[in-house]
Formats: C-alpha cells, sequence, structure tokens
C-alpha cells in the first residue's frame, strides 16, 4: 500500500489531481495495444481452408436477376465476413454460453447466424465510446473547476457502463415485448386454429392458414408459425418441430400448447378435441389475466391519489388558520 501511495502523490505532483486517472486509461490504451495483435493474427483453420478449395465457383451473373437483392446480400456477406474475423473475441467459446445467447437473441427476434456476434460487438463499440464521451466529460469537468477523484471516476465510468449495458436492455425489452404480443395473439390463434381442424383442414394446413390471417395483429406469433411450416414442409419430424417453436418462444401457454399436441398425436386421440378444449382454456385465462389487472388498478392509484389530492386539500383547509395564527404572532409580538 505504502508503495502505491508513493506512486499516486507522484503522479499528482507531476499531472495534478488527474494524474492517476490518466495513468490508468494510459494502462487500458497500452494493454488493449499488445491484445488486439493476438485476436489480429490469429491463423486460418486447416478445415476451413479445405471447406473453400473445395467450394465450387460461382456461376456467371444472370444479367435479368434483381439488383436489389444481389447487393443487399453482397453486403450482408461482407457485414458477416468482418464480425468472422473478430469471432473468437465478440462469441463465448462455452458451448453451453453460446447455445443459451443465440437462444437469447432469437427470442429477441434476431435470427442471423452473426447475432450474437453483432451484440457483442455493439456492447464492445458503445461501451468503449460511451467511456471516451466520459472522459472528455471528466476533463471538461476538471478544466472548469476543481473536483474530487471520486467524482472523475464516476464521470468516466458511469457512461462506460450505460454504453455496455444498454445493448442487453435493448434485447431484454424486445425479448418481453415479443412475448406480450405472443401471448396477447395465442388464444385467437387456437380458435382460428380449431376452426381450420374442424373444418376437414390438417394441422400443417391449419397452421399455414393462422400464420398468414395473423400476420397484420400479431406478426411475432406469425412468424413462429410460419417457421413450424416452412420446417414441416422441409421434412423434418413434427415433435422436433414443435419442440423447437416451444424453445424459441420460450412462453408457458406455448410450451402447453406443444405439449397437448404432442401427447394427442402419441396417443392418437383428437386433436380438433384437444384444441377446443385448450383454447376454452386460454380463454379463460385471457380473461383472468385482464381481472387482475382491473383489480391492480385502484391500488396503483391509491400512490396519486394521495400525492396530488391531500396536499392541496390540506393547503385549503389549515392554510388560512396557519396564516392568521402567523399575523396573530407577529402583532402581540
Amino acid at each position: 500500500m505504502d508503495f502505491l501511495d508513493t506512486i499516486n502523490d507522484a503522479l499528482v505532483d507531476r499531472f495534478g489531481v488527474l494524474g492517476p486517472l490518466y495513468a490508468i486509461g494510459l494502462l487500458g490504451v497500452l494493454l488493449i495495444a499488445l491484445s488486439l495483435p493476438v485476436f489480429l493474427a490469429r491463423k486460418q483453420d486447416p478445415l476451413d481452408r479445405l471447406k473453400e478449395e473445395t467450394r465450387p465457383r460461382k456461376a456467371a451473373p444472370d444479367k435479368d436477376a434483381p439488383k436489389g437483392g444481389k447487393a443487399l446480400r453482397q453486403e450482408r456477406s461482407r457485414t458477416t465476413e468482418k464480425l468472422d474475423k473478430y469471432a473468437t473475441f465478440l462469441e463465448p467459446q462455452d458451448a453451453e454460453e453460446m447455445s443459451s445467447a443465440r437462444l437469447t437473441m432469437m427470442r429477441a427476434g434476431y435470427r442471423s447466424k452473426a447475432a450474437v456476434r453483432a451484440f457483442h460487438a455493439a456492447q464492445l463499440i458503445l461501451g468503449l465510446g460511451f467511456l471516451l464521451i466520459g472522459c472528455l466529460a471528466a476533463v471538461l469537468k476538471s478544466a472548469n473547476g476543481d473536483a474530487s477523484m471520486q467524482s472523475m471516476i464516476l464521470y468516466v465510468l458511469i457512461p462506460g457502463a450505460i454504453g455496455y449495458y444498454l445493448p442487453k436492455y435493448w434485447v431484454q425489452r424486445r425479448l418481453q415485448s415479443r412475448q406480450q404480443e405472443i401471448v396477447e395473439g395465442f388464444p385467437d390463434s387456437l380458435d382460428m386454429m380449431l376452426v381450420c381442424v374442424e373444418a376437414g383442414q390438417s394441422l400443417e394446413q391449419a397452421i399455414i392458414r393462422v400464420s398468414k390471417e395473423t400476420r397484420a395483429g400479431y406478426p411475432a406469433l406469425s412468424e413462429e408459425f410460419e417457421i413450424v411450416s416452412h420446417e414441416m414442409k422441409a421434412g423434418k419430424d413434427k415433435v422436433s418441430v414443435l419442440k423447437d417453436m416451444s424453445a424459441r418462444c420460450g412462453v408457458p401457454d406455448v410450451s402447453s400448447f406443444i405439449t397437448v399436441l404432442i401427447q394427442s398425436a402419441s396417443f392418437g386421440t383428437s386433436i380438433a378435441e384437444a384444441l377446443r378444449i385448450f383454447a376454452a382454456e386460454m380463454r379463460d385465462k385471457r380473461v383472468m389475466r385482464a381481472e387482475e389487472k382491473a383489480n391492480v388498478l385502484p391500488t396503483k392509484l391509491t400512490l396519486g391519489t394521495m400525492m396530488f389530492t391531500v396536499p392541496p386539500l390540506l393547503i385549503i383547509l389549515i392554510g388560512p388558520s396557519i396564516y392568521d395564527i402567523y399575523v396573530m404572532m407577529i402583532l402581540n409580538g
């Protein structure tokens, strides 16, 4: 501790109050500069090189093909290639953590392969950018007047923390809003699916119909049903497709519905009867959620009523008496 105090005193004597902060910032820049060559000089995997060599050459471009889609695909491929260079730095190396992060991004609606990399890249860029803004604010604050070391550190660290956690906050809010949209539209989709099944359509045809009809009101739910229909058309096992939908949504109602469908298919019972019972339960749950919100509303209004009604009432009732007492005390005094 004496050694650190000596270094701190020397930095303060030479560079002023911000001397230790300058030293920490310089040390951070040096560490980043030393670590960047390690990530940039990563050798290419021999298996990736073999895939590139054995990959068939692309055919000549079609003149009649639309140019907009081609340019968009080229732009996406270039962005993906740029992120691929920093894959070891921007992605979790643990398979379990990578799977959890990818599932979170899928539940938020980001389904591209580079979604996890883009998320961590946004965290890194915004964190460093806000950190630099905090450093500039700290320098300006110290130039305008004397500031303590603690306030300078807060000026630097708080913007950096905000920039780092801003993408995570955005993803969580998007995930919650998407799940809420699925919960709100799920009873209506079940009723529509029940009508389609009772009309003689198969489950796959009913899912396709529901995905088309719910696209305007509940796009997130429509997208999930559309993915299920495409996977079934591709020949994937129905049970696996339904379980994947349950994992992507992360909603208990959808998970219960998938369980009902799997059990109905396993035991050979009527899908229409299972849908009828489950759709009725979903309608009852929606009514119960509405009643719960209505019952909580008076409790929430109590605080507002106390804040905006009681003080003006006290001022009107007690204010004149207090004023008269104050005037009498002045006259008698």
